[in-house]
């Protein structure tokens, strides 16, 4: 990823001086963040966590576990045994994934183990219920390398109808999920790179609308080449858009053909000395600096720090560029700031600026596409229809500068991609099942609901505990 500034006063890339201070703005943006860290400590000490199991199944005595358990599920055993496809029918399997994580990359936290992992698996299986109704269950795992994480997935596969990649670091994640999609009969994703790579695809593709752009002759720059930006990268050239006229930069600049270290890039990064060869660099050597002139879209998923993108390179663009600052916790550029210097749509991955580009408008929707239609894998061709059909929801309800894509509380687009996938699955003849794309929007849609019929049920029965301090209104001393 292309680093934040030096403290010496200048970026190491371009030598350009550095801000010598932030402006109100940032700072209060700064202390927003600062905010809502705190308040999630005080939560997660209050809840004691974000999910839980609960029977689905009645029992009105001890005696339906003779049925539930033994004698009578050993019958149950025997026909899955007999024919393991039937997993996915008698059991939750069909339902029931598993997000793991060796917590070698979190958020913009870096190396922080398995076990401080934990919140933002929880977090991810909250999303998975209640955006898509499908059942999560967090896996830390304490591994070391690839190999091992692997084996480890496989040991655990027969429990579940597929599995969520979370939160590891580059260049390990593309071998783990490259191989796991190999050796496993069940849908592997890994949502640092094929999620937030279909967010991005989407927002990107109505931002050329709104632009009046198109694809295959736009020049692109991608900042940062982590998970996100290499399948971002593969997946643009995929619908079109011409490799020469696509640069990736990493810490070390531009991803060329005559960098010095191509041949290390050989060994120990494939991905990224691939895409080297295939974009060469779009014609371009240096830094963002070079890259960035009269480019048309910047996509930036590198250094969480706002003075990671200068305003200038962005005014050296041509005019009215596209900018996505998309780090988290920070974006590398304030979006008033990639305004002001000319940037004609601007999204960031925060929910809290306008066009937050967020893997959570992609993962529940594949998920209960892919568990519905019981496919075998994720390719390619899946990811890219998530991506289209999320873009073409939007632009159904009307896109604008500051709204090219939805927000999650437009759950009604969440349906709408299962069914794209579902059916594309069939289509590719990676499904188990066949519907057509109305059963399968049906079918999305009532076991979605049934999710929020159900949490309401608990706040109204007083299963789940009201906020603390939820109502803003001052109380009174007693």
């Amino acid at each position: 990823m292309v680093q934040a500034q030096e403290p010496s006063g200048s970026d190491g890339l371009s030598g350009r001086p550095r801000a010598a201070r932030s402006p109100p703005a940032e700072e209060d943006e700064a202390a927003k963040t600062e905010e809502l860290g705190r308040r999630a400590v005080e939560l997660a000490r209050h809840y004691h966590g974000k999910i839980e199991t609960v029977p689905k199944v009645p029992v009105r005595s001890l005696a339906d576990f003779s049925v539930w358990y033994t004698p009578g599920i050993a019958r149950v055993s025997l026909e899955i045994a007999r024919r393991p496809e039937a997993a996915f029918d008698l059991t939750g399997r069909w339902n029931t994934i598993a997000i793991v994580t060796d917590g070698s990359r979190v958020l913009g936290l870096g190396d922080i183990g398995p076990q401080a992992a934990l919140p933002v698996m929880e977090g991810k299986a909250l999303l998975f219920k209640f955006l898509g109704g499908v059942d999560a269950i967090p896996i830390p795992v304490q591994v070391g390398s690839a190999d091992e994480l692997i084996s480890t997935v496989m040991r655990l596969a027969p429990a579940f109808g597929g599995i969520n990649l979370e939160d590891i670091a580059s260049p390990k994640c593309f071998e783990v999920l490259e191989e796991l999609q190999k050796k496993l009969p069940i849908p592997i994703w890994h949502d640092d790179q094929l999620g937030t790579a279909a967010a991005t695809v989407a927002g990107l593709l109505n931002a050329l609308k709104v632009t009046d752009r198109d694809i295959r002759s736009v020049r692109t720059v991608l900042l940062g080449a982590g998970a996100a930006n290499l399948v971002t990268a593969r997946l643009l050239i995929a619908l079109g858009h011409d490799p020469h006229r696509l640069s990736v930069l990493d810490h070390h600049g531009i991803l060329e053909g005559e960098r010095e270290d191509m041949d290390a890039l050989a060994l120990h990064n494939r991905w990224k000395y691939r895409l080297a060869l295939q974009t060469n660099g779009g014609g371009r050597q240096g830094g963002p600096a070079e890259a960035l002139r009269e480019a048309d879209v910047l996509l930036a998923a590198s250094t969480p720090d706002p003075r990671t993108i200068h305003p200038d390179w962005i005014r050296s663009m041509r005019p009215g560029p596209i900018v996505f600052a998309l780090a988290n916790p920070t974006p590398e550029i304030w979006p008033a700031q990639a305004r002001e210097a000319g940037a004609a749509v601007v999204a960031t991955g925060r929910g809290d600026f306008p066009n937050q580009v967020n893997n959570s408008l992609i993962f529940p929707g594949v998920f209960r596409g892919v568990l519905d239609a019981r496919a075998r894998n994720i390719p390619d061709e899946i990811v890219i229809a998530a991506a289209t059909e999320l873009a073409r929801q939007t632009a159904r309800r009307g896109i604008t500068a500051e709204h090219i894509l939805p927000t999650m509380e437009e759950i009604e687009v969440f349906p709408e991609i299962a069914a794209a996938v579902a059916s594309r699955c069939v289509e590719l003849g990676i499904a188990r099942r066949t519907r057509t794309r109305d059963e399968f929007l049906e079918v999305a849609r009532r076991r979605m609901a049934r999710t929020h019929e159900l949490a309401s049920a608990l706040r109204a029965a007083g299963l789940i505990d009201p906020m603390p301090d939820d109502d803003p209104a001052p109380k009174e001393k007693s």
